[in-house]
């Protein structure tokens, strides 16, 4: 018979308490067992000398008969002193299984591929030459011009701010444009003189009625003071 030293649960849900026991390794874990040679309070704290509670005596005896304890209760044995644990090394515990590996495969080639469709849309506008681009914006500024309709007016207006600004003029349009002020500089000058001409006629004339006027004026009243002498001598006659 195989005998084994293991923990055996008890207490309430959420509340475990363990003892320590020497069982036959085929019974439950919390079926029969032989012995009871120590208890387990994980709820107490590690310091807590009830904590783990050992019969040094009774375990010291059923290891020198062949029983075999447990990894939790050998740890127990090892900080009391009874039995050396040696150390576990197991770097293969953290590495994934076959299918785990297979799915990481899976789901880095889908990701390697979704990468792939999204970049390609990005690299064919890229492949557009600019001759095409001229093409393009030519047919929109031609269809703007012959249907003269208010998006075709605002696809104008998009290729007007998307086209390059107007170069300067020339030399030979810049010289033009300076001298079309003097022309027309020069060509105000007449009117000017012709309007002083006319305002020269008109004083001349405005003259010439007035002082007409006022020579009547004179001639009535050296008439009329010619009259009364000429009576008064009559007068003197006839007496």
């Amino acid at each position: 018979m195989a005998v084994a030293i293991r923990l055996s649960r008890g207490g309430s849900k959420k509340r475990p308490y363990y003892r320590i026991v020497v069982a036959d390794s085929r019974n439950a874990r919390d079926g029969r067992f032989i012995e009871k040679v120590g208890t387990y309070n994980p709820l107490l704290a590690k310091d807590s000398p009830e904590r783990v509670k050992l019969d040094n005596d009774r375990i010291s005896h059923w290891l020198s008969v062949g029983a075999q304890p447990s990894d939790r209760v050998l740890r127990f044995l090892d900080a009391a002193g009874l039995k050396e644990r040696p150390a576990r090394n197991n770097p293969k515990k953290a590495e994934p299984g076959e299918k785990a590996k297979e799915r990481l495969e899976e789901r880095a080639k889908k990701a390697a591929d979704a990468e792939a469709a999204a970049n390609a849309p990005a690299e064919e506008p890229a492949a557009v030459t600019q001759d095409e681009a001229e093409a393009v914006v030519a047919e929109a500024v031609e269809e703007a011009t012959a249907e003269p309709t208010p998006e075709a007016e605002q696809v104008a207006d998009e290729v007007a701010e998307q086209t390059p600004p107007v170069e300067a003029a020339t030399e030979s349009e810049e010289a033009a444009a300076e001298e079309a002020p003097a022309v027309e500089a020069n060509e105000a000058t007449p009117n000017t003189d012709a309007g002083d001409e006319a305002a020269e006629v008109t004083g001349e004339s405005s003259q010439g009625p007035a002082e007409g006027a006022a020579e009547e004026v004179t001639a009535e009243t050296t008439v009329a003071a010619e009259e009364p002498s000429q009576s008064a001598e009559e007068g003197a006659k006839a007496e």
